[in-house]
């Protein structure tokens, strides 16, 4: 692991922007600008425009050897996977490194979705946009026990809550969550939001509440869907994974959330790298922490859905 790399990803995130406050559409495009300098793996991967549960989605599938099993046969399960932006900004194509690595690295076809954002589209849209594809996903005859929920930042948050919407609305679990630097305390009561200001190479409190109270439009952030690490009643959520890094202000939205998952009987794994920004794992092929910390990811994805399926073989 090379503090040298840690130290040119912190330097690109620390790049001075424009002065003051910027409106929505400078927000979505800088954005853009900065995911489009990650590394996508395209030739491990194809991808093709879709609809999902009424929703624009981007459908991103293994190509070659990634997408075969031991047996030589296709690789069985989907990676319903939640982009990051704040709710406010991004997009699948936004987050294509990090759907495309996953996809590389487990051979499961993924579908990322274009859910609705605010301000436009203030909450409770998105996950409705995100409990309408897995409703769509399991109409068309998916087993659950072959799904995970994947998502960074605030679709890190959207994995979490879309379960607890979909468990509250009598609907199967998926096979797990996978959640990288997840959003998931919008009361912003976590020690990190002071601890680790100005070490956050990206966020401040300030520029999380802006964006955040777009999001919210009022709304009570002290409630489950909002606030799942300090609010939610998590039991009967599938198997967790999180990963987050050491220098966030969101922080302990993660070791929060992980502490209350285990507390309602959870089995949660907590993934902490030193020294790392928000999302570090889009630095792939830059960041060693970064590719080491996909690898975990997908080891823990392929391991579930082939937990699933032994439990299916094992009734049926």
């Amino acid at each position: 692991m090379s503090r040298e790399q840690r130290i040119q990803v912190d330097k690109i995130l620390r790049q001075p922007g424009p002065e003051g406050p910027r409106s929505v559409e400078e927000i979505r495009a800088g954005f853009r600008q900065l995911m489009a300098r990650m590394i996508v793996p395209h030739s491990s991967i194809r991808t093709a425009p879709t609809t999902l549960g009424g929703r624009p989605a981007l459908h991103v599938e293994p190509t070659g050897r990634a997408g075969r099993g031991a047996d030589g046969g296709p690789n069985t399960g989907t990676i319903l996977y939640f982009h990051g932006g704040g709710w406010v900004f991004g997009s699948p194509e936004t987050a294509l490194s990090l759907t495309g690595n996953l996809v590389a690295r487990t051979g499961l076809g993924a579908y990322s979705l274009d859910y609705r954002l605010a301000p436009e589209h203030p909450f409770p849209a998105a996950i409705e946009d995100t409990l309408s594809a897995y409703r769509a996903l399991l109409d068309r005859g998916e087993d659950p026990s072959a799904i995970v929920f994947a998502g960074d930042s605030a679709g890190g948050g959207l994995v979490v809550t879309t379960c607890l919407a979909a468990r509250d609305a009598g609907l199967p679990m998926p096979a797990a969550i996978l959640a990288f630097s997840p959003g998931a305390d919008a009361t912003r009561t976590g020690d990190s939001m002071d601890t680790k200001e100005g070490i956050d190479p990206i966020f401040t409190r300030a520029a999380l509440e802006h964006t955040g109270a777009m999001y919210l439009a009022g709304a009570d952030p002290r409630q489950p869907l909002l606030s799942p690490a300090v609010h939610a009643d998590l039991t009967g959520l599938p198997p967790m994974l999180i990963q987050v890094g050491s220098n966030e202000v969101l922080l302990d939205d993660s070791t929060r959330l992980a502490a209350r998952a285990s507390a309602a009987g959870v089995d949660v794994i907590l993934d902490v790298t030193a020294d790392v920004p928000h999302v570090f794992q889009s630095f792939a092929g830059v960041l060693d922490e970064a590719d080491e910390a996909l690898d975990r990811a997908a080891l823990f994805v392929r391991q579930r859905i082939r937990a699933g399926g032994t439990a299916r073989t094992s009734v049926g």
